[in-house]
């Protein structure tokens, strides 16, 4: 096979990881630019990699060994066939191509830590860490792709990561409590007179509730700002933001009072496709 056409590969490879495990962000790709859209996606796959590291493990120590493998690739020093590893070939394509800093996704490694054992997510300072350098740093480097980095994009995406990143942790309720993982903040759960074993066995209560309603609210004020902040960004830099339509629409959904967090919800495909089309055509998003 010659170097291009498994470069091609490559690139066909994190398309399709991102497509099958994380539809949200393939989809909002479709409105960016060929060459961004590749680097996008090298990004995206990489994090589908790291993110899915719990769900391939039984026992944490393996998981700290694939996850020490992309920390000594981002450091130069990877062993055990980089060059075969398709995201991480584009990866790296895309560091050098685009200028990324490396510092960031080194972050996210070193967060996503926390997802291979079961202590609970101490405090909404420590989720907001967390989502500052896994979710709010997707958004940062996805601009950096797409137009030269700024405090007012920055600003940007640490509020649109939080938005997005307590979104998911409340969507993910029903798949984390049954496997015995916290991600919504203990010291949040005990000032409503809930705790651990409550949200593991997977019902809603009156005091389960009022912590989430308290998280939704917060994601939904970063939300907000991140809407005031999107019109002083530049318009080519604003369709890596759109899957914040979506966030919108799962926070809203969220808020109902009949919500029930412990009942899994899925949106299709083509519901996504449509939110997405549907928003890069509005001001916030269309320039």
């Amino acid at each position: 096979m010659t170097e291009s056409a498994t470069s091609k590969a490559s690139a066909a490879f994190c398309a399709d990881l991102v497509r099958t495990h994380d539809f949200t962000r393939y989809a909002s790709t479709l409105f960016l630019p060929a060459a961004q859209r590749r680097a996008l996606l090298s990004v995206y796959a990489f994090n589908v990699e790291i993110s899915r590291v719990r769900e391939q493990v039984s026992q944490p120590l393996p998981g700290e060994m694939r996850l020490q493998w992309w920390t000594d690739m981002l450091d130069g020093a990877g062993h055990g066939g980089v060059e075969g590893n398709p995201v991480a070939a584009e990866l790296l394509q895309t560091i050098g191509e685009f200028r990324l800093p490396v510092a960031p996704l080194s972050r996210l490694i070193e967060e996503h830590q926390f997802d291979l054992y079961n202590d609970p997510m101490p405090s909404m300072a420590a989720l907001e860490g967390y989502l500052t350098d896994t979710s709010a740093a997707l958004f940062s480097l996805g601009a950096r792709i797409a137009a030269p980095p700024s405090p007012a994009i920055d600003h940007l995406s640490r509020h649109a990561g939080l938005a997005q990143g307590i979104a998911q942790v409340v969507g993910a309720l029903p798949l984390d409590a049954a496997r015995r993982q916290l991600f919504l903040p203990l010291q949040l759960l005990q000032q409503h007179g809930s705790g651990v074993e409550q949200v593991y066995s997977g019902k809603q209560t009156p005091n389960i509730r009022a912590a989430i309603d308290q998280l939704v609210a917060e994601a939904r004020n970063h939300l907000r700002t991140a809407f005031e902040l999107l019109a002083h960004v530049p318009p080519e830099v604003r369709p890596v933001f759109l899957p914040l339509a979506l966030v919108y629409r799962d926070l809203k959904r969220m808020s109902r009072a009949d919500a029930d967090p412990f009942v899994p919800h899925a949106t299709s495909r083509l519901r996504v496709l449509w939110t997405l089309w549907r928003a890069s055509r509005t001001k916030e998003f269309g320039g």
